[in-house]
């Protein structure tokens, strides 16, 4: 049995003072460094947002959008968001208090410029792998954990990834080490994720 922690874009840019930034982002950081020590885990990996400046999330990259507006990206709807995560700019950086000593494997997203990539685990077209579930069943996860940022968004569609492509393996959302943009959008993904096999819990349940 090998059990993995999964902190899904911990990242400057979506704690406050970053380009899209999620209230209260940055209270989740404590709480992934509280998991990481006391949760025992064997593996502790970690999504990271990077993005190209021309990325066509980017309402900048959309003359008449503003960010936030509905949009269309290859075909499929998308929302317009700020430019956010930009490779090798602080902003995609993760969380300078966050334990990154703790990390064993960093898995970056949002690199083509033609699609979005809300999961750690795919693009939004399902088209692309991003490696992460080939890294996991090489280490031989039985039992992932997730927890990060958004919960109505990256953190959502990884953990739905999750159950898809490690089959077999136990999910958990660490519900209290995420934080949301949208509080209706909050309570459709925690039902949605929950309705897909993915067991909610607190993290006052890691390591006892």
């Amino acid at each position: 049995m090998t059990r993995a922690l999964l902190l899904i874009d911990i990242q400057n840019g979506f704690c406050p003072g970053g380009n899209l930034p999620v209230a209260d982002g940055d209270a989740v950081v404590a709480i992934a460094n509280r998991v990481i020590e006391k949760g025992g885990y064997d593996l502790v990996v970690a999504s990271q947002d990077w993005h190209p400046a021309n990325h066509g999330s980017f309402a900048s990259q959309h003359p008449g959008k503003k960010p936030f507006d509905m949009g269309v990206l290859s075909g499929q709807p998308q929302v317009m968001w700020p430019d956010h995560c930009i490779q090798g700019t602080p902003d995609a950086e993760f969380h300078p208090d966050l334990d990154t000593a703790r990390i064993d494997y960093v898995q970056r997203k949002g690199e083509n410029p033609a699609v979005d990539s809300y999961s750690a685990f795919r693009d939004n077209d399902k088209a692309a792998i991003t490696g992460l579930s080939d890294y996991l069943k090489s280490k031989g996860v039985t039992e992932l954990d997730l927890m990060g940022l958004a919960t109505d968004y990256c953190v959502h569609f990884s953990a739905l990834d999750a159950v898809d492509m490690l089959p077999g393996a136990k999910i958990r959302l660490i519900a209290d080490g995420c934080r949301g943009i949208d509080p209706k959008g909050v309570e459709e993904a925690l039902a949605a994720m929950a309705h897909a096999g993915v067991e909610i819990i607190d993290s006052t349940r890691i390591g006892i």
